[in-house]
């Protein structure tokens, strides 16, 4: 029989069914290996996530942390940004390996070039995402990504760009006085306890970036290690690029997780 006990009990029986998104957590997405073809001849490895459904509220484009040091697509944050936003925000995820970086989806050629030559293959990624008519396309650099898209993303055809923990160990006031010129917003995510630039001193060191939003993260460290600081910055990303699908949900249907 139906009536208010059924109806209680169908929706114990639906909260059960959720799960909560751990760091492991696999959403539905549409998850293609792509390569870059660099102006200057190289081939680069990396993966598209879109959303499923087919809807492209924004799309990412990210570059790595420094691959000397353990950087490459993979990089815990990238990963789980690619797991998570095509399905939970309709955010499109393009990660790739720089030149001369390696990851479980293969080698880049070339060599690593300390952010010169890397700006070809930023150019490479946001020329792909155009190619296949992506919308809304934003950069997204971490730590030594940030270098790359300070030193080279101020001329691309992107809205605007988001920096995880940026060094500022080579990027120069001119690279950011040339993103101050494009007008473009550009938000900093600075982990209190960052190991290369606090937020106090980033806020003097990125004064030539007028229009930057600077967001001190408390707590965090440099690699945004745990999974409440990696829910932070999803949820800053996602609030600038798809404003309407922010804050992320922290459940899920049991069924969608793969």
């Amino acid at each position: 029989m139906g009536g208010p006990v059924a109806e209680a009990e169908g929706v114990a029986a639906a909260a059960t069914d959720m799960t909560e998104i751990r760091s492991t957590t696999v959403l539905p997405a549409v998850r293609e290996e792509i390569e870059l073809r660099t102006a200057d001849g190289l081939t680069l490895v990396g993966e598209l996530a879109l959303p499923a459904s087919g809807r492209v509220a924004a799309t990412l484009v990210t570059m790595h942390p420094l691959p000397t040091h353990g950087g490459f697509m993979d990089s815990h944050v990238f990963r789980k940004a690619a797991w998570r936003l095509p399905h939970l925000a309709d955010v499109a995820v393009l990660r790739f390996n720089t030149r001369g970086t390696s990851s479980p989806r293969g080698s880049s050629e070339g060599e690593f070039d300390g952010g010169v030559a890397e700006a070809h293959d930023l150019r490479a990624a946001v020329a792909y995402v155009h190619e296949r008519g992506l919308p809304n396309v934003w950069l997204v650099g971490w730590s030594f990504g940030t270098e790359v898209t300070l030193m080279h993303g101020a001329e691309q055809d992107v809205v605007g760009a988001i920096l995880l923990s940026p060094p500022l160990h080579r990027a120069q006031p001119a690279d950011l006085e040339r993103w101050a010129a494009t007008g473009r917003p550009v938000t900093a995510l600075v982990p209190e306890h960052d190991d290369f630039l606090k937020p106090d001193e980033a806020r003097e060191r990125f004064a030539p970036l007028t229009q930057l939003d600077l967001v001190p993260v408390e707590d965090a460290k440099h690699l945004w290690v745990g999974e409440k600081y990696v829910r932070i910055v999803l949820d800053e990303i996602v609030a600038r690029v798809a404003p309407g699908r922010a804050p992320l949900p922290t459940l899920v249907p049991s069924s969608v997780v793969q």
